[in-house]
């Protein structure tokens, strides 16, 4: 009996073991966009190297992705954090609610422009919001029929406009979980689109169909979903010069040997550009918290006061130099605060 109840306690001992190590994670867990990757991944490292704590696990999962992965559930088979390219939306944050994730701390960390690119063995030209609209969308009006729409027809970029060049549509972009994408058809083919006075007017009577005609891209082949790899995109442009690539600006930064930025209703794609917000196709980034996921998981407090030290994302920081555009001061200092106390500042829907 004795030898019995000695390997029935081993084995009670090695079960319990198994368990404890699948209900501890010693490491913090990041999903999200691949514009904020690089910025997540060069805090991570800085954190796991100065700090006590491991470094970050960070997955590239696109913004969409993120959110779905991270509203999935509260507990450490769910990520702590996710970065993103664009604003939480409410459906993301009623899908949160629904999986008991209702305590979230939103970080704005700074700026980024979405940069349409070429290879520098080809020769620049500029764009218009509207050009963009009438290149991508999936229907555009009907030149002869006001107020009707059309398949899209255009071939060439001298189809739309004259003063473009007579090469092939073809562009390189992010797929739908991206927040990229989200942001390009918000703020470039929306704009663009608007330019139409009877769709404009859409918005305030018929906004379903407004988002439909504004936000929809062709599925011709004239836009290829080039993956959540930006990267991937960089490579593409350089074997295939009369490509365009969508992508955020610090890729640019990265790769300006190998593309350049093309001048979006005449302002080029610069930091002093985003920075002022003179350039048209820019937007914030996030980070998104579980505020009870602090105390699980070491390090989650530690790991936001790196990201928003003036050393990480200041004007002189080491982001900076990754191509993340700085926040004014007065903004870092009210992110910093919101960091340091931990304060849960996206709320459910009260309906």
């Amino acid at each position: 009996m004795s030898k019995r109840l000695l390997i029935l306690t081993a084995m009670l001992f090695l079960v319990s073991s198994q368990t404890h190590a699948q209900a501890v994670r010693d490491y913090i867990s990041i999903v999200g966009s691949s514009t904020v990757y690089p910025f997540a991944t060069v805090v991570a490292e800085t954190f796991g190297k100065t700090t006590q704590f491991k470094t970050p696990k960070i997955e590239s999962t696109g913004s969409g992705g993120g959110f779905k992965l991270f509203c999935d559930g509260i507990g450490v088979k769910y990520p702590d954090i996710t970065d993103s390219s664009r604003a939480i939306k409410q459906s993301e944050i009623d899908m949160c609610a629904t999986n008991g994730v209702t305590d979230i701390i939103e970080i704005k960390i700074g700026y980024d422009g979405i940069v349409i690119a070429n290879s520098k063995e080809t020769s620049p030209f500029g764009l218009s919001r509207k050009d963009l609209f009438l290149a991508l969308a999936k229907q555009i009006p009907d030149p002869e029929n006001s107020g009707e729409l059309t398949p899209n027809p255009h071939k060439t970029w001298k189809e739309i406009n004259d003063r473009l060049p007579n090469i092939a549509i073809e562009v390189l972009g992010p797929p739908p979980t991206s927040g990229t994408r989200d942001a390009f058809v918000e703020l470039a083919m929306e704009a663009g689109c608007s330019r139409f006075d009877w769709i404009e007017t859409l918005k305030k009577t018929d906004k379903k169909q407004y988002q439909s005609i504004c936000h929809t891209i062709r599925e011709d082949g004239a836009y290829i979903e080039a993956g959540e790899n930006d990267n991937l995109i960089v490579q593409k442009l350089e074997t295939n010069p009369h490509a365009l690539g969508i992508f955020g600006f610090s890729f640019l930064e990265q790769n300006t040997d190998k593309v350049q930025g093309l001048a979006i209703d005449g302002i080029l794609p610069e930091f002093e550009a985003i920075a002022d917000n003179s350039y048209p196709v820019s937007r914030p980034l996030f980070l998104y918290v579980k505020k009870s996921h602090v105390g699980m998981i070491p390090g989650i407090q530690a790991f936001l006061n790196e990201f928003t030290s003036e050393k990480a994302w200041g004007e002189d920081g080491y982001l900076t130099d990754k191509g993340l555009i700085p926040m004014t001061a007065a903004e870092r200092d009210h992110f910093t605060e919101n960091a340091r106390q931990l304060r849960a500042n996206i709320f459910m829907d009260s309906e």
